[in-house]
């Protein structure tokens, strides 16, 4: 069902023909055979045969992540025996939830990584060095694993963590690319800094990013983006994805924000009324997929925060392009007058020179406001750099939240809590 890309890329007149079609395919698809979906048309008098394009899914109530954890069974619209693999989402923002996918929702994933890989300049004749997960259920590792396959290039698996066995891997099997979380490669570079490894004479020459935003919603390079460049004169590509809709947005080499894939998904960028907002203004990610077999979702609000832009690439693509996520809904925090999202204190901690890690926690006071515990493991433990630290989110946030100090092992270990999949950064206890 799924093929390879053409080297012309579609017009928006076919990519909103493409997705036309494919949105009457599934809201068939979804009458048939959906116990969720038969569900709220019934309740809502939604009458799926009457909607021909993109313009009328507004006639349709939005999904949330509610429905999904509170529901999940009833999302499922094969039977069992057709199910290849169960997958889970990693509980970022509450329990994680099941996600089953038939032999044709694999197939699909490896085309969705495929077209991704492409898109950042993938080639059969690049090899890929995997610094993740590809087991705990973990939907990415294994799309990239599949994807690349797809593509003819070269793998090496070596999974998280481990600097010393990423970099002799490196250095004996010369891979000229690296999948990984943006944290990890700086981890490396200190790595290397430590051990007087000339990272520059490494055979790798650019890294898919996952996980965390490497640049600002202008596109310039965040202070993570810009810590890795400034050590290691790589290229950067950024992608956004996530479990539920089974389909990645990737940079193309100018860097301009993540493109969809319009055969893939459906992507809405909703307000608080769910009105699809202008491009370069920020709306809730919210998508329909298409091509799913398995637990195809419908107006699927993610809660993750963005801007669209649909002007000209450079590469030659028509698609709209993501911004970084600016944050996730659930994760806002008002302290004392001043609104904050995740990805933004973030940024801050990993400016900080006298931070080597962190964890943010958010609980409520006891009058029901936010409060924010910073877990923060320091360069030096000294009053000058303690001064220095307060001094620093003073001025940039005009208020101080509380700061505890912390080991590498109490960092480790609340990053990594029993079998999360990727560091834990933000704790909400509210």
């Amino acid at each position: 069902m799924f093929h390879s890309t053409s080297t012309s890329f579609p017009s928006k007149q076919a990519i909103q023909s493409i997705q036309d079609t494919r949105l009457r395919e599934l809201l068939q698809y979804l009458q048939l055979h959906s116990p969720f979906y038969k569900e709220l048309f019934a309740r809502h008098k939604v009458h799926p045969g009457q909607i021909t394009s993109v313009a009328g899914l507004n006639s349709i109530p939005t999904t949330t992540k509610d429905d999904l954890q509170q529901r999940n069974d009833d999302f499922l619209c094969v039977s069992r025996e057709k199910i290849i693999e169960y997958t889970s989402t990693s509980g970022t923002l509450g329990s994680p939830v099941t996600i089953a996918l038939t032999e044709n929702d694999l197939q699909r994933l490896a085309y969705n990584e495929y077209s991704s890989f492409s898109c950042a300049d993938g080639k059969s004749t690049d090899i890929y060095q995997l610094m993740l997960t590809l087991d705990r259920q973990f939907m990415a590792g294994m799309a990239y694993y599949s994807g690349i396959r797809r593509l003819g290039a070269g793998i090496i698996r070596i999974g998280p963590g481990v600097p010393s066995l990423q970099w002799e891997s490196i250095f004996r099997l010369k891979p000229n690319a690296i999948v990984a979380v943006p944290s990890f490669i700086l981890k490396l570079i200190d790595y290397a800094s430590e051990r007087g490894i000339e990272i520059n004479g490494s055979s790798v020459k650019k890294a898919i990013c996952i996980g965390e935003n490497i640049r600002n919603t202008d596109f310039s390079l965040n202070v993570l983006g810009r810590k890795i460049r400034e050590s290691w004169n790589i290229n950067l590509y950024s992608t956004y994805a996530s479990t539920e809709m089974q389909t990645a947005f990737t940079e193309c080499g100018a860097g301009k924000g993540g493109h969809h894939q319009p055969e893939l998904v459906i992507a809405e960028l909703l307000d608080e009324n769910d009105r699809q907002v202008p491009p370069g203004v920020p709306g809730e990610v919210t998508i329909t997929t298409l091509g799913v077999e398995g637990m195809p979702l419908l107006r699927y609000k993610t809660g993750d925060l963005c801007m669209y832009f649909d002007d000209p690439c450079s590469c030659g693509r028509h698609s709209m392009r993501l911004s970084p996520v600016i944050g996730r809904k659930k994760q806002m925090i008002k302290f004392k007058g001043t609104t904050l999202f995740a990805p933004a204190l973030f940024d801050l901690l990993n400016g900080m020179q006298d931070v080597k890690d962190y964890v943010v926690e958010v609980y409520s006071n006891e009058i029901g406001t936010d409060e924010v515990l910073l877990h923060l493991l320091p360069v030096d433990i000294n009053e000058a750099c303690n001064h220095r630290i307060r001094a620093y989110l003073q001025a940039k946030l005009r208020v101080t939240p509380r700061i505890k100090y912390t080991t590498p092992g109490e960092i480790q270990q609340m990053q990594f809590p029993g079998t999360a999949r990727k560091a834990v950064k933000f704790i909400d206890k509210r």
